[in-house]
């Protein structure tokens, strides 16, 4: 474990600069508090390109929403006649020659009616169509995010916190969601009103159309000013949010720990200060922003009180009705509403190009790819495995597998032993194809494994690792998952060959229990045999065992050895181990110091050497003497 672990944090220290590239500066690396805010245009530029295939749908909610408008922006107009009915009537009847015709009152009246209820239906059916749309946005997006993630190379994990990568895929996500199905049909309502209401308002009178247009550009500027002030907030909330899920997703995971060692309020110090951190950012987002609002209302009401004194100097003239001023004192109202409303919109903009941002980064990655297109065939393999003077580095110019070069006949047993940070685990990385090679080759029945489908590749090994993995599900499921189509008598004489039978009888569900998350209502030396069990019944041309049976007790461990004995045989078998005592009947030992083979043989072999791993073994010894 600990050699597991050196290897992490050697790989974590990393500084590449490379995209993709260990320690690169990928999506999960923590900005600089000085660092520049992130580029607002094309986030938003590329989620208007993810949307592309919905253009179709977009433009028939812009038609509708225009219908919607169109109607609504004429209501006040009409409304307007009304009003110069009554006045005139109310005059006229005044002057004794007549009076208000109700009946031409009534006739506007049910127009208006008419209007706002044709525009009701029709921004009905555009909230209807723009939500389908967007959920099927977020749908698509979330599916994506996943068969990404399916094709992100191991080295991507290694350097990002999987409460990082959760985040995106949920916090993003749903942010971005959210901020489309809101912003997108408002903004184009938005647009489709100022351009209606002024064309309405140029019809009434040119004048005071002008008068009330002096607010737009004062109104724009204010935006431009406020989202240049707030947008680097919005970024810096979506990245501590990040940072949040992923401190919470390894303190909850290690809590055990965490309590083991009293770090409570250590653990708890740290997350008040990133919550601190996402506090403030949130706080300042939201503030700076919330000023929009407030600001753009000013200029509305002061853009109103100059059209009212210009209409009141009209009317005195006769230029224009009473109703004309009515009307365009509710278009001057309106008008404000859609100003106001873009103000808001820019908000959730914002906060959706930080989200989309994060997003966009990932499904960019780099992904693990097969660079040829005429694959050797890797189906009937015998398990010949050579590397072939393989050097590699997780960064360059630091080499951790040196000039390395061995040859493993089929069905042979291959020991890989060594000091912590060896490069014992990198071996077998390579050897699954997690990483290429810097220079030389790892070749399988004489061909290159770059020359193979990665898929096709692995689909030959069955691995079995120190850190368990078991996955929510009955015990059952969990050793199926070595063989999808395999038959319960299957699963059950891998589960035997294991040694893992008799404990499963004694749960209570047997076979069929249902293990929680991280499986942790089972010991550890159980969720070992299980995935024991499930390498068992994957019955592959090639075994990986990595520390397999480090949290097996001594007696177990020589029941697995012996049932290993009879499951390797015939399969190419690499175990990584510390224990020695466990490799003794390897048919080869490979004994690495510092990403170089410095002994190999057999157990025999090499204990009468009286080399490197004759001190190994004897160390150990004495330490159990």
């Amino acid at each position: 474990m600990a050699d597991r672990q050196e290897e992490k944090k050697e790989y974590k220290r990393q500084k590449s600069p490379r995209r993709g590239g260990p320690g690169g500066g990928g999506p999960g690396a923590i900005l600089a508090p000085g660092e520049k805010p992130k580029n607002f245009r094309k986030a938003v530029l590329d989620t208007l390109k993810y949307m592309g295939s919905y253009k179709l749908a977009l433009v028939f909610v812009v038609i509708i929403t225009g219908i919607a408008t169109i109607f609504e922006t004429l209501g006040p107009k009409v409304m307007g006649q009304a009003t110069t009915i009554i006045a005139n009537g109310v005059v006229d009847k005044v002057n004794g020659i007549g009076g208000v015709d109700f009946e031409a009152v009534g006739a506007v009246l049910l127009t208006t009616i008419f209007l706002y209820a044709v525009g009701a239906i029709a921004q009905f059916i555009q909230a209807l169509i723009m939500t389908n749309i967007t959920q099927r946005i977020v749908y698509k997006m979330r599916c994506d995010v996943s068969e990404k993630i399916n094709r992100m190379p191991i080295s991507y994990f290694e350097r990002m916190q999987t409460g990082e990568i959760l985040s995106r895929i949920t916090n993003d996500i749903d942010t971005l969601g959210q901020a489309l199905s809101q912003s997108i049909s408002n903004f184009i309502w938005a647009i489709v009103s100022i351009v209606g209401i002024i064309v309405v308002m140029l019809t009434i009178n040119v004048t005071m159309t002008l008068v009330a247009l002096m607010v737009i550009p004062a109104s724009v500027a204010i935006m431009a000013l406020f989202i240049k002030i707030s947008q680097k907030h919005f970024n810096a909330q979506q990245k501590y949010l990040g940072i949040i899920d992923g401190r919470i997703e390894e303190d909850f995971t290690g809590h055990i720990v965490v309590k083991a060692f009293n770090r409570e309020q250590s653990v708890i110090d740290e997350f008040e200060k990133t919550n601190e951190k996402l506090y403030k950012s949130a706080w300042k987002a939201q503030f700076i922003s919330g000023l929009m609002r407030p600001a753009m209302r000013i200029i509305s009401n002061l853009g109103y009180a100059g059209v009212v004194m210009v209409g009141g100097i009209l009317c005195v003239r006769g230029t224009i009705g009473v109703g004309d001023i009515q009307a365009f004192v509710q278009y001057v109202k309106n008008l404000g509403q859609p100003v106001q409303e873009i103000a808001q919109i820019m908000n959730q903009v914002q906060s959706m190009a930080a989200a989309a941002e994060r997003v966009f980064e990932l499904l960019a990655e780099d992904e693990e790819c097969d660079d040829i297109s005429d694959y050797a065939d890797a189906s009937n393999i015998t398990g010949e495995v050579e590397f072939d003077h393989v050097s590699f580095a997780y960064e360059e110019d630091n080499l951790v597998i040196k000039d390395f070069s061995t040859k493993v006949k089929p069905g042979q047993k291959v020991a890989i032993v060594g000091h912590t940070g060896a490069g014992k685990t990198t071996i077998v990385k390579l050897l699954m194809r997690f990483y290429d090679v810097n220079s030389g080759s790892v070749n399988i029945d004489g061909q290159d494994i770059r020359n193979f489908r990665r898929s096709d590749h692995r689909e030959n090994f069955a691995m079995v690792l120190q850190d368990t993995w078991l996955f929510s599900g009955t015990i059952r499921e969990n050793i199926r998952y070595g063989k999808e189509d395999a038959s319960d008598n299957d699963i059950i004489k891998a589960a035997k060959a294991a040694k893992a039978d008799h404990f499963i009888r004694t749960l209570p569900g047997g076979y069929d229990m249902v293990l929680n998350e991280d499986a942790t209502n089972i010991s550890e030396g159980q969720r070992q045999l299980l995935t024991i069990a499930r390498a068992i019944l994957a019955d592959k041309k090639l075994l990986i065992l990595d520390e397999a049976t480090s949290f097996v007790d001594t007696r177990t461990e020589e029941e697995i050895q012996r049932a290993m004995d009879v499951l390797t045989k015939g399969k190419t078998s690499f175990i990584i181990a510390h224990r020695l005592s466990t490799i003794r009947n390897a048919d080869l030992i490979l004994v690495m110091d510092k990403g170089d083979i410095v002994e190999q043989g057999t157990h025999d072999e090499l204990i009468a050497s009286q080399g490197f791993y004759a001190d190994l073994y004897n160390a150990q010894f004495e330490q159990v003497v």
